[in-house]
């Protein structure tokens, strides 16, 4: 982050928590989150002796393929803590930091990596019993709260919902400099574990669907329609979209029902983790006072921010959205256990009742309307 500010991480307390615990530490999450700033502080705060390896350097692959307790013993005969950035790229990564873990029992392994499939896959079974898994997004609402002044709060909350949440967008100071961020972001980090896994040689056709996507957020994505326009088959649409999850790209909501015969349960939503990612795919980086979208922004901005919080704090609600036929429709539903709460995202609040259906329906639940007035307590703010 370039030594300029750091910005405290809602995951910094359960992280530390978790060292000499007796689990591999897996974090996971998109390309210039802050991974490797967060574990580089982390570490260096322990202040244990460690190893920091890159699993795209070739160096740090052959360091262990020599797959022996006693050629890891003699590794890190002097570390504590081995750090691997990026370690989805190292062949049998689980089986590594599952011997080390169960034959080197004062030794501290931390995996990181950018591609949830990649990462979790090649740990998964391995680690079963022996891991635990942290997700780190771009700032959250939550971690920015205190490092800002109040009298700047709302301009900032109005340019985040534009340039996004990234560290180094929001760390830039100029609209040109977080632009070309964001540009080289789009064209050199956001689809690279995209194409590496599919081994594709251009990307126009997953940038091409990422902006149709871009275009619906809020609304219901028909995959057939998608393949027509991009003149590819539904499954093949399907799989693009699946893989641009699993790369912290975007993230989908289903329908939420209980039986009821109205209610629309077999189409998606899909949003994206960050606001600036949509709008540099979208190539509108228009301040918002100029945007006809302002509804769209906010929703999905707000969405991806109670899907932050609840990371943080470890909550595991199940999230959809809600509409019938007759298209009475809510933006997000959770559950947890037998509680529901619905929540309508207006940037400007018109309406705070839920719609009828949602009311006869399920008669019990909580109802809020989540407006630049209202926000705070649903992304985690306790002011």
């Amino acid at each position: 982050m370039n030594g300029i500010q750091y910005i405290t991480r809602s995951h910094e307390v359960r992280l530390k928590k978790q060292f000499f615990a007796g689990k591999v530490i897996v974090l996971t999450g998109p390309r210039r989150a802050g991974k490797t700033t967060l574990l580089k502080r982390l570490v260096e705060q322990s202040g244990k002796s460690h190893m920091f390896l890159n699993g795209e350097d070739r160096s740090t692959v052959e360091l262990f393929e020599r797959r022996t307790a006693d050629n890891y013993r003699s590794v890190l005969s002097d570390v504590d803590l081995l750090v691997i950035d990026e370690a989805q790229h190292i062949p049998d990564i689980g089986y590594i930091a599952k011997l080390i873990h169960d034959e080197l029992h004062d030794k501290q392994v931390i995996l990181s990596g950018s591609s949830s499939f990649e990462i979790i896959q090649h740990t998964g079974e391995p680690l079963t019993g022996r891991k635990i898994t942290f997700e780190l997004l771009p700032f959250s609402e939550l971690e920015l709260w205190e490092t800002t002044a109040p009298q700047k709060r709302i301009d900032l909350l109005r340019k985040r919902m534009v340039f996004g949440n990234y560290p180094e967008v929001y760390l830039n100071q100029s609209n040109a400099s977080m632009i070309e961020y964001l540009r080289e972001l789009r064209d050199s980090y956001l689809l690279k574990d995209v194409l590496k896994f599919e081994q594709l040689r251009n990307s126009h056709k997953v940038m091409d669907l990422l902006r149709l996507i871009a275009l619906q957020v809020g609304s219901e994505v028909s995959y057939n329609e998608l393949g027509k326009q991009l003149s590819m088959s539904k499954n093949t649409v399907e799989k693009y979209l699946d893989l641009l999850s699993k790369a912290y790209v975007l993230f989908k909501l289903e329908g939420f029902s209980r039986n009821l015969r109205k209610e629309i349960t077999k189409s998606s939503r899909w949003y994206f983790y960050d606001n600036g990612i949509m709008n540099i795919v979208l190539n509108n980086l228009d301040d918002l006072s100029l945007r006809r979208d302002s509804g769209s922004l906010w929703e999905n901005y707000m969405i991806a921010e109670r899907l932050k919080y609840l990371g943080a704090v470890r909550q595991l609600n199940r999230m959809y959205f809600w509409r019938t036929y007759d298209q009475q429709e809510i933006d997000l539903v959770e559950e947890r256990g037998e509680t529901l709460s619905a929540f309508e995202m207006k940037w400007k609040p018109r309406s705070k009742t839920a719609p009828k259906a949602w009311r006869n329906a399920y008669p019990e639940s909580i109802f809020k309307v989540i407006s630049p007035e209202s926000y705070l307590p649903f992304v985690g703010i306790d002011r």
